[in-house]
C-alpha cells in the first residue's frame, strides 16, 4: 500500500504547490474585502521575488510566468479594485502608480532588468504597509 521510496522531486514540487493552493483558497474564502487586497499585495511581493530569483538563475520561462503573475495582480486585482469615481485623489494616484508599475514589470521582463523589479517592489512596499496598517481600523469599523 505504501512504498518505502520517496516520490521524485517533480512530484514533491507538485504536492507542495497543491498544498499552497489549498491554503490560498482557504484564506480567500474566509477573507474580508480588506484582507483580499492584502493577499494581493502579498502575492505581488511573492511573484516579484520569484521573478528576481528566476532572472538570476537565468530561468527565462519561470521569470516570464512570475512577472506575468505580478502584472496580472496589479492590473486585474489592485488596479481593478480602485473606485476612481468616489476615491478622489488617492484612487487616481494609485491608478497612476499601478500603471507605472505595470509598465516597469514589462520592461523588466523584456530587458531582464533586476533593478526594474526592485523598483516595483520598492514602490509597492509603502502602499502595502499602509494598507496593512489600516486593517485593524477597517475591521473595527466593520463590526
Amino acid at each position: 500500500m505504501f512504498a518505502a521510496t520517496f516520490a521524485p522531486t517533480r512530484t514533491l514540487h507538485s504536492l507542495a504547490n497543491a498544498y499552497q493552493q489549498i491554503g490560498l483558497e482557504t484564506a480567500v474564502a474566509n477573507a474580508s474585502p480588506h484582507k483580499l487586497i492584502e493577499l494581493l499585495f502579498d502575492g505581488f511581493a511573492d511573484a516579484v521575488a520569484r521573478a528576481r530569483g528566476a532572472m538570476i538563475a537565468r530561468q527565462i520561462e519561470a521569470k516570464g510566468r512570475a512577472i506575468s503573475h505580478a502584472a496580472r495582480i496589479v492590473e486585474e486585482g489592485l488596479k481593478a479594485s480602485l473606485n476612481l469615481k468616489d476615491g478622489g485623489k488617492i484612487a487616481a494616484d494609485l491608478d497612476a502608480l499601478y500603471a507605472y508599475i505595470g509598465m516597469r514589470l514589462t520592461y523588466a521582463n523584456l530587458h531582464n532588468d533586476a533593478e526594474a523589479l526592485d523598483e516595483c517592489a520598492r514602490l509597492m512596499a509603502p502602499v502595502r504597509s499602509a494598507w496593512a496598517e489600516i486593517g485593524p481600523q477597517v475591521t473595527a469599523t466593520a463590526q
